[in-house]
C-alpha cells in the first residue's frame, strides 16, 4: 500500500508544470529525496544530479545565495514560508511547506516548488491582489527575521543560532557524525571602542560580520554574534584541518578590509583571532551548549 502511495505521489507531480522537490530533512545535508520534470528543466540538472545535493544547495543554483539562506532559516524553524525571486527576468515564489504525516512529531521532510506570479516577466504590473501577496509575503518573511537577527552585525542573534544549533546537534546525532564551530574574536576591540565610539564600532563589526558571511562555503552553514566581539559559525565540514584553513582565509580577509586601528597590539588594521574544534555529536543536549561555551 505504501509503495502504491508513494507511485501515485509521484506521478500527480511529474504531470505539474511547476518545479518540484521534496528533501529530507531529518538528515544533515537535507537530501532531495523526489524532484519532477519540471524542476529539471529549470535548473538544467538532471534528477540523479538534483538528488545528489542538498536543498540548500539546490536553491542556491536556482536563485541566488542570500534566497538559499533564507530558505534555510525557514526550514530550521519548521515554518512554511514564501520568497518572492527572479529568474531569467521572470518572477516566481519560491514556497516551502513542512510536510507531516500522524506518525512524526515533527516534519522529516519539506516540499519546495516554484509558482511563476501572474505578473510574469520583470517590470510587468501584475494584477493588484498579485501585489499585495508579494509585499504580504516580503512583510512576513522581514518580521520573522528580524525576531533572529542581530541589529549591528546582520547575521542570526544567539538565541537563533543556539536553536539552530541545538537541531543540527540532534540530527548530526543520530547520524553519528561531528559538527565544526568557528568562533573568530574581534582583536582589542574595547580599544577600538573607547578610540571611535559605539557608531564606529557597530560599522565595524558589522563590516567584519559581513565578510565572515560572505565566505560561508554552503547556505546550510550559519553565523551568529554571539558576545560583543565574537561571530560563531556553525560548518557541516568534517574535516577540521578543512575549516582551519576556511578560518585563516577569512582572517586575511578581514586584515585586507584595512579598518584602521590605533590600540590593536598585533598591527595597524583591526584583525581577527580564530578558534576551530570539531565534536562528535551525542543524543545529550547539554554537550551542545557545552561544546559553545567552550569555544566562547
Amino acid at each position: 500500500m505504501e509503495s502504491l502511495r508513494r507511485q501515485v505521489f509521484e506521478q500527480l507531480l511529474d504531470a505539474f508544470d511547476e518545479p518540484v522537490l521534496v528533501a529530507n530533512i531529518s538528515q544533515l545535508d537535507w537530501p532531495v529525496v523526489f524532484c519532477n520534470p519540471a524542476l529539471e528543466v529549470t535548473s538544467g540538472l538532471s534528477s540523479s544530479a538534483l538528488k545528489a545535493q542538498s536543498l540548500a544547495d539546490i536553491i542556491e543554483q536556482i536563485t541566488s545565495r542570500e534566497v538559499a539562506l533564507e530558505a534555510s532559516q525557514a526550514v530550521r524553524a519548521r515554518r512554511e514560508t514564501s520568497i518572492p525571486v527572479q529568474i531569467d527576468r521572470s518572477e516566481f515564489m519560491l514556497i516551502l511547506k513542512p510536510l507531516r504525516t500522524k506518525l512524526d512529531a515533527e516534519a522529516i521532510y519539506y516540499a519546495a516548488f516554484l509558482r511563476r506570479t501572474r505578473g510574469g516577466v520583470s517590470g510587468s504590473k501584475g494584477s493588484g491582489d498579485e501585489i499585495i501577496h508579494q509585499a504580504l509575503a516580503k512583510a512576513r518573511h522581514r518580521i520573522g527575521d528580524l525576531s533572529r537577527e542581530d541589529p549591528i552585525s546582520g547575521l542570526l542573534n544567539a538565541k537563533a543560532f543556539r536553536e539552530v544549533f541545538a537541531h543540527d546537534w540532534a540530527v548530526a546525532a543520530r547520524e553519528q557524525c561531528s559538527l565544526t564551530l568557528i568562533c573568530f574574536t574581534l582583536q582589542d576591540f574595547d580599544g577600538y571602542l573607547t578610540v571611535f565610539g559605539r557608531h564606529a564600532a557597530d560599522t565595524c563589526f558589522r563590516r567584519v560580520s559581513q565578510t565572515i558571511k560572505r565566505y560561508l562555503r554552503r547556505a546550510s552553514d550559519v553565523a551568529a554574534r554571539i558576545d560583543d566581539d565574537k561571530v560563531i559559525v556553525l560548518s557541516h565540514a568534517t574535516v577540521e584541518t578543512g575549516a582551519m584553513e576556511f578560518a585563516e582565509n577569512i582572517a586575511e580577509a578581514i586584515r585586507e578590509l584595512g579598518i584602521h586601528h590605533p590600540r590593536s597590539s598585533v598591527g595597524r588594521f583591526m584583525t581577527v583571532r580564530h578558534k576551530v574544534a570539531a565534536q562528535q555529536a551525542n543524543k545529550e543536549l547539554a554537550s551542545s551548549e557545552k561544546f559553545i561555551q567552550e569555544m566562547l
